[in-house]
């Protein structure tokens, strides 16, 4: 069944993104612009997308010290050093 009609967007394909990652209608947007023309679509999408695991989430809450982690914001604050 058609999700967005502006750009003939299915349920399947709607899945099979967030099955690669996509965890919210604006990443949906990205992979396929879908909800991107009328907005009709956004909340059959959200829908779908349920309140499910998103795998990429998962990633940056289990390993917050690695690379997706420290996109997240994990940064250490820098010192100053005082000038003599």
């Amino acid at each position: 069944m058609y999700v967005c009609s502006c750009f003939g967007i299915t349920e399947q394909q709607v899945r099979e993104h967030a099955d690669t990652g996509a965890c919210t209608p604006r990443q949906i947007a990205s992979a396929c612009k879908a909800g991107t023309d009328c907005g009709n679509c956004v909340r059959r999408i959200q829908a779908l997308l349920g309140r499910g695991a998103c795998p990429r989430r998962e990633l940056i809450e289990n390993d917050a010290s690695g690379p997706l982690g420290a996109a997240a914001g994990a940064a250490e604050p820098v010192a100053l050093s005082e000038a003599a």
